[in-house]
């Protein structure tokens, strides 16, 4: 049944996806109405199918395999994105967000494999203790890259003296939200860490293996450490966005390696 709500939000994420693109090329009310409805109707019956994978299959189950941990990471950003906008409507950001998590849930759609087996090691309270904090910190991570986009594009336009074909917020505003985007995602982002961290003591016995997944997060983690400490001194605006993107490429250059690139055996989320 949770594949139905998944292919169901997935119809909804690619006509809200169209209707966000519309109305911001347009600035017609009503296609951001139609954006809005089907956006929170996909995201209800994402809500759905994801308590109806976790009740079949069981959480720590869920949380490990690759299909789901795609279709957590797209629920929970529109989620947050919904959740933005009821204090600061940011139309332009439906149109990153919408085609995200449609691409999102087609792919777990796509590599669907039913119920793996869990590893024994792995089925132990630090997997999610470890998974949702992280995958969190991936979420608002995600938020903040689309952030940094329209920041791009929109400093792009004001340097070029041209007038865009739609309104965007300030360049301070957008500045401002990336920066407490990446704030959050840092603080939970570090909390995945360092269960993970815990995680493989309790599985394997060490706490550092040299992994491609555990270097690639540390570096991320690194990276997203110096963009916060540098904008105390100043380091803002353009080169705080580029950081911001570069840093999400390399979790999702992680993710990928963690579920595709590494022994099952020896993998966690």
């Amino acid at each position: 049944m949770e594949l139905l709500f998944f292919a169901l939000s997935l119809g909804l994420y690619l006509i809200a996806a169209v209707a966000f693109i519309a109305h911001i090329t347009s600035e017609r009310a009503l296609a951001h109405r139609i954006a809005l409805i089907a956006l929170t109707a996909a995201f209800a019956l994402d809500t759905l199918g994801v308590v109806g994978r976790l009740r079949s299959v069981g959480i720590t189950t869920a949380l490990s395999t690759f299909h789901d941990q795609l279709s957590l990471l797209a629920w929970l950003i529109v989620g947050l994105y919904l959740g933005l906008q009821w204090r600061a409507p940011l139309a332009v950001l439906g149109a990153l967000v919408t085609p995200l998590a449609f691409l999102l849930t087609l792919s777990s759609y796509i590599v669907f494999s039913g119920a793996d087996r869990l590893p024994a090691e792995l089925d132990t309270a630090w997997l999610p203790a470890h998974v949702a904090p992280a995958f969190l910190g991936y979420a608002i991570f995600a938020l903040a890259s689309c952030v940094s986009l329209v920041y791009l594009l929109h400093e792009r336009q004001l340097k070029a003296k041209k007038r865009g074909r739609f309104r965007l917020p300030s360049l301070e505003t957008l500045d401002d939200l990336n920066y407490r985007c990446v704030a959050w995602g840092f603080a939970l982002f570090t909390i995945g860490i360092v269960t993970g961290s815990l995680l493989a003591k309790a599985a394997w016995g060490t706490f550092w293996s040299w992994e491609p997944v555990q270097v690639l997060s540390v570096l991320a983690w690194l990276l997203y450490a110096v963009l916060l400490q540098a904008r105390s001194i100043g380091w803002r605006g353009r080169r705080a966005a580029t950081l911001t993107l570069v840093g999400f490429a390399l979790l999702i250059v992680s993710l990928i390696s963690l579920n595709v690139g590494l022994p099952h055996g020896r993998s966690f989320g």
